[in-house]
């Protein structure tokens, strides 16, 4: 991150959010000290802290006891908005992926199932209304060939179900990489 960038937000990648009071009391592990290191690291290396207080925080960050003495160190360092747009995926763990992989099949199936109903419906009923004109005879029922277009394509997503949560994974873990905020690697 280049000087002048607004930092992303760690708030999502601490065990706990050391901002809610609920969450205040609670120790804070190895990883949430280290959070606030890479922060004031990243804070002294744009040139936002001078090397004294890069030194005082990161004394205070390495002695804190509890997740409430971590945000006073980098509230002036971070925003306390909500992410932009990705970055939720940037802080993602394994468990969070493969719903978001798994939310991406279930919308694909959603569609192809509403393609179906639709399709089908609207054909059929412009055959069944048109077939009234010609009394005794219906004609040719070409809503057959809608509705077995649209439902193979249903077919197909519901029987390619780990293929395409596969994939969605994958594609996920590679924007995750290009997003991720330097302090949150590994």
């Amino acid at each position: 991150m280049g000087p002048g960038t607004p930092p992303s937000l760690p708030w999502g990648a601490f065990s706990q959010d050391p901002r809610h009071p609920e969450s205040a009391r609670l120790r804070a592990s190895d990883h949430d000290r280290d959070l606030v290191q890479g922060v004031l690291a990243e804070g002294y290396a744009d040139g936002r802290l001078t090397k004294d207080e890069y030194d005082e925080r990161a004394g205070a960050a390495a002695a804190a006891r509890t997740l409430g003495e971590l945000p006073v160190l980098i509230l002036d360092l971070v925003p306390q908005s909500t992410p932009r747009p990705g970055s939720d995926l940037a802080l993602a763990d394994g468990e969070q992926l493969d719903a978001l992989a798994l939310r991406r099949w279930q919308d694909r199936r959603r569609h192809a199932l509403s393609t179906f109903l639709v399709a089908s419906l609207v054909c059929w009923t412009v055959w069944f209304l048109g077939s009234f004109e010609h009394l005794g005879h219906p004609g040719f029922p070409w809503p057959a060939f809608v509705t077995l277009f649209t439902a193979v394509r249903l077919l197909q997503v519901q029987l390619a179900r780990r293929d395409i949560v596969e994939r969605e994974r994958a594609r996920l873990e590679r924007r995750q990489r290009a997003i991720r905020p330097p302090w949150h690697q590994g």
